[in-house]
């Protein structure tokens, strides 16, 4: 398995509750511009996807919290696939404070779908060789 992609974020005082922690939705937020960042940085735009009838959506999220973040805090969140499928992938995320302490810990399956029809397809070849 490869390491695990690492994408930085800011927590935003827009983040959090009135107590300053981080809404607990806020966490799927970063998990997705991880995923997408993660394509991105192996030169698959889903913009392209898209324009070819392709889109990719989560089909289940199994999460668990373990600490809280804060206003102004820098996590990183890493992105790992531990499972490919012929229509669907099994992504690994964490979401580390910067003093190592663990966030959050999920497993977030995702489906290849066509649009506007939202049936099943096979990932694209050009995406499966870069996974």
């Amino acid at each position: 398995m490869a390491d695990p992609f690492v994408f930085p974020v800011r927590v935003y005082y827009e983040d959090t509750d009135a107590g300053g922690i981080v809404y607990n939705a806020n966490y799927l937020k970063f998990m997705e511009r991880a995923r997408t960042e993660f394509l991105r940085d192996r030169g698959i735009e889903q913009d392209g996807l898209l324009a070819d009838g392709i889109a990719f959506v989560v089909t289940r999220t199994e999460i668990d919290f373990r600490s809280a973040a804060r206003f102004n805090e820098q996590l990183t969140v890493t992105t790992q696939v531990v499972e490919l499928k012929r229509a669907s992938m099994r992504f690994e995320q964490r979401i580390f404070a910067q003093d190592g302490r663990l966030i959050t810990d999920a497993q977030v399956q995702i489906a290849c779908v066509t649009v506007p029809q939202m049936k099943p397809v096979a990932i694209p070849a050009q995406v499966k060789g870069v996974l």
